[in-house]
């Protein structure tokens, strides 16, 4: 089982916002968020992803994906709080990279994909925490269920992609939910309650 948001979670692109900026004179790439142009961004998909993992029975950690992530941002490295995130997962793109595991994933004792085809994520806030990387806190709705949750962000670069020529930030983030939260219960305490999210996100800024 795994747990999306988040998340985006994705989520991600606040992390660029750790510190104040200084104007934009490069286009990259740089490791530095001073240098990231304020605007407009959306989130590539092919480059948008959501990691999953939970304990299986205690006998090991279990790995899927979420691939069908779509968000939004506007940044604005002088006034962080000013930023804006919003993503959308299609909750029938959870992936337990097994076909049974897969299908069962998508019925009422997880994500019950039929009533509840997608989730969202609405950054409120964000802390820096360091150079590079901020705590992004926001609104999660999985499932019917809306709860705060928070995920930190890594600020990776920023510049033109050599891949398609736009200008590209990518970000990476971490966060931990319990999908009890979220009335996902099926095989409580056996199968793991705590739900660890790696996110993946590159941002496109808006032509």
């Amino acid at each position: 089982m795994r747990r999306t948001p988040i998340l985006t979670s994705t989520l991600l692109a606040l992390g660029l916002l750790a510190t104040p900026a200084r104007a934009q004179t490069a286009e990259g790439p740089t490791t530095d968020p001073n240098q990231v142009r304020p605007g407009a961004y959306q989130l590539d998909p092919a480059h948008g992803k959501i990691t999953w993992s939970l304990s299986h029975l205690g006998y090991s950690t279990y790995f899927g994906q979420i691939t069908d992530v779509s968000g939004e941002a506007t940044l604005d490295p002088k006034e962080p709080a000013k930023s804006r995130l919003s993503v959308m997962i299609r909750t029938d793109s959870v992936s337990g990279l097994n076909p049974k595991l897969d299908q069962h994933l998508k019925t009422p004792d997880f994500f019950d994909t039929q009533k509840f085809p997608t989730a969202t994520f609405r950054a409120t806030a964000v802390e820096p925490t360091g150079p590079t990387t901020a705590r992004v806190v926001g609104d999660l709705t999985l499932k019917g269920v809306t709860k705060s949750v928070a995920f930190d962000a890594t600020f990776n670069q920023a510049g033109i992609s050599p891949v398609d020529k736009q200008y590209t930030v990518g970000f990476d983030g971490r966060a931990v939910i319990k999908r009890s939260d979220f009335g996902i219960n099926a095989f409580l305490p056996i199968l793991g309650d705590e739900v660890t999210l790696r996110l993946e996100g590159e941002f496109k800024a808006a032509k």
